[in-house]
């Protein structure tokens, strides 16, 4: 695969729709409970919306409560980076795709066992691959 990291803003917003471009792009995120994926549960990989790499399977994807998709562990450790994040006044921990840079949600350590991480995403930043039977 390769990086979507080189792509121009007018590329993005050619590809991309104005939501995920705002999220993916300009580091946004979308409402509580109001995503396509949050309480999803058909089996398959969710993939970043930006490039398509594979980011998540739903076997690690369970409900939080928190209303976005939640995951206690990425698909390929490799795939995903981490950013500090200062902003609105919090300190946390960003996660971006690491092929293409798009901004996925934040990963919080306050999970139960295995791994004690959640991985809280915005749905608009993945699309999902249904898996096949």
């Amino acid at each position: 695969m390769t990086s979507s990291k080189k792509k121009s803003d007018k590329d993005w917003k050619l590809k991309l729709t104005p939501e995920q471009y705002r999220v993916l792009r300009l580091k946004g995120t979308e409402r509580a409970f109001t995503g396509e994926y949050w309480d999803h549960t058909e089996e398959g990989i969710y993939k970043c919306a930006g490039c398509e790499t594979p980011l998540f399977t739903s076997e690690t994807k369970f409900d939080s409560g928190c209303g976005w998709p939640s995951f206690f562990q990425p698909l390929e450790e490799g795939d995903i980076a981490e950013e500090s994040d200062t902003s609105h006044g919090k300190a946390r921990t960003e996660v971006l795709c690491k092929n293409c840079g798009g901004h996925l949600g934040h990963i919080f350590e306050d999970r139960p066992q295995p791994t004690v991480l959640r991985y809280c995403i915005n749905s608009v930043s993945l699309n999902f691959e249904k898996e096949e039977k």
